[in-house]
């Protein structure tokens, strides 16, 4: 019974007293008591998911209010997801993090981090996922402004001012939804009884529409998504990552379980909310290419892109139908472990030739084949390429997509997300083209392998095999997602 709590709390209290610990650790013992800790909230985390619909009650905050955890197949979607990324980007900050300052200050909410995702994955109702949801915002806040510059700690603040205020305008219909709902356990269907044609449903439309924008902020989606490029390449390469491949997912996470948990799909379809959330998603996507293809900046390019990527599952969920829905899971994890990938590799460029910009990387293919090889394959899965897991995860919500009864958007919708790949190849594979065929004027004399240490390249090369994995054996992933879906829509 308490199983499902030791994934979340083990993590939060190791994190914690890494913190309030004064006693200066040297970097041999405090690399091993990280790694330790992560692989042992990794083992808690798989085993807990082995008993899917296991449920626990925490304590009540009032009479009707409990902090309730419950794993079911989305939980499991998101769980595995964080602990793949987790480890890899955990154990590729143990060589990167050599170079940065106050490690033990880095990985103490590294690990609180950690256990919070758990938590949220394991939430069992609103109220719970509510206060994880805030939790994994403080938790995540110091890794943006860890290096202590003046751009992480404008950085950071951006990030936070943005998420609090995204939270909050969540927490305004979470205050209504508890004085109508008999529940606000997740319940596939939807909880909310009432009409969206009755004189209370406009109302009620209203707060899924704040809900919306306030959870999106999290997912980075129009016009609440100018923290993420500016928080992701503050942070420390390691840190991007976890928060390009999984932290942002929290906010798509909470718009699956409020719309299709407690409002229900049938509620929002058909609604001017359904409309205006797909209209922003659409914008969302293209403005994210468009200005991915214009930052020179690496890391900025790959946060601009996210929040390209993030809005297409926004896309497919709005959609509302089988296979656009199961297009939104498949690119949860396929874009989770390709912007990893990216974010890994920018970092292992970044710490071995201390270069930032595209146009200073001229010839890097030549200099880091492997690295560059992964940041090539997985480029390719984000512009969705078969084999790649990008590609099938794009085919679903293209389809999905055209066979949706959703008005002009069944044409524009995947119109868009073509333009949006093409823009895609525009920004990355240049990145490939100059790294690995230079040019005659190249000066190949000063040409030196530099490959980054095994801690480094394992994890990228690790992400890169599950993303090509996805698109592969898709079969088994689709089934299962399938028949997940078809009890929501």
């Amino acid at each position: 019974m308490y199983l499902i709590l030791l994934p979340i709390l083990f993590p939060i209290l190791a994190g914690v007293c890494l913190l309030v610990c004064r006693k200066d650790l040297s970097r041999k013992l405090l690399t091993v008591t990280t790694g330790t800790c992560l692989v042992i909230t990794g083992a808690l985390a798989i085993t807990a998911l082995t008993r899917v619909k296991q449920d626990f009650t925490l304590f009540y905050l009032t009479r009707t209010l409990p902090v309730y955890f419950h794993i079911d197949q989305i939980s499991i979607l998101f769980s595995l997801l964080t602990v793949i990324v987790f480890l890899c980007a955990g154990f590729f900050s143990f060589a990167y993090m050599k170079h940065e300052q106050k490690e033990k200050r880095y990985y103490g909410y590294y690990l609180m981090a950690f256990g919070v995702l758990n938590g949220l994955c394991f939430a069992g109702n609103l109220i719970t996922f509510y206060l994880f949801f805030e939790l994994l915002t403080l938790s995540s806040f110091p890794l943006v402004l860890h290096t202590g510059s003046k751009e992480a700690i404008m950085a950071g603040l951006k990030y936070l001012f943005y998420s609090l205020c995204g939270a909050y305008a969540s927490l305004f219909g979470i205050y209504f939804l508890c004085q109508n709902c008999d529940t606000l356990t997740f319940t596939a269907g939807g909880v909310l009884q009432v009409s969206a044609a009755s004189k209370d449903g406009s109302f009620f439309l209203f707060l899924a529409f704040m809900m919306i924008l306030g959870f999106g902020v999290k997912a980075g989606m129009f016009p609440m998504h100018a923290w993420l490029p500016t928080a992701h390449p503050a942070a420390p390469a390691p840190a991007s990552a976890t928060l390009s491949a999984v932290i942002v997912k929290a906010g798509v996470l909470a718009l699956i379980r409020v719309i299709y948990y407690i409002f229900g799909a049938d509620f929002i379809r058909g609604t001017w909310v359904q409309t205006t959330w797909l209209a922003l998603a659409l914008v969302t996507v293209f403005m994210g290419s468009m200005l991915a293809y214009r930052e020179p900046v690496l890391k900025k390019r790959l946060a601009y892109s996210t929040v390209s990527q993030l809005s297409y599952i926004l896309f497919g969920l709005a959609v509302m139908n089988e296979e656009a829905f199961t297009g939104s899971l498949l690119h949860v994890l396929a874009h989770g472990f390709i912007k990893g990938t990216l974010f890994l590799t920018a970092g292992a460029i970044i710490y071995t030739t201390g270069k930032t910009k595209v146009d200073e990387l001229r010839g890097i293919g030549k200099e880091m084949p492997l690295t560059m090889w992964c940041y090539t394959i997985v480029s390719l899965g984000l512009i969705g390429i078969p084999p790649t897991g990008g590609f099938v995860s794009k085919w679903y919500l293209a389809i999905g997509g055209l066979a949706g009864d959703i008005g002009i958007f069944r044409y524009l919708g995947p119109a868009i997300l073509l333009v949006s790949a093409l823009l895609t190849a525009g920004y990355l594979l240049p990145l490939t083209i100059r790294g690995f065929f230079p040019g005659t004027d190249y000066d190949y004399q000063t040409l030196q392998k530099r490959e980054p240490c095994p801690l480094m390249t394992i994890p990228i090369l690790f992400m890169t095999i599950l993303s090509v994995l996805i698109g592969l054996f898709p079969t088994v992933i689709v089934d299962t997602l399938t028949d997940f879906v078809s009890t929501l829509i």
